[in-house]
């Protein structure tokens, strides 16, 4: 499964506005978060293996019920 890093970009920088709103994070700290392309590759990376075990899971549990047959 390939995960298109700017996506993951775009969706670190909504994460890292919303913490500077609620204050768990300065904007400076939000910034690195959203722009340093090593915790973009990693996000992109944990993102493709949540995304990969999450379809596993999906499957085996609709191979389990009998509902693999629709999928």
């Amino acid at each position: 499964m390939h995960i298109n890093p700017a996506i993951v970009r775009v969706i670190l920088r909504y994460l890292a506005g919303a913490l500077v709103s609620y204050g768990v994070v300065s904007a400076g700290a939000a910034d690195t978060l959203s722009n340093d392309p090593v915790v973009i590759e990693a996000a992109t990376a944990v993102a493709g293996l949540i995304l990969g075990a999450a379809t596993e899971w999906y499957y085996a549990r609709a191979k389990r019920t009998g509902d693999a047959r629709k999928l």
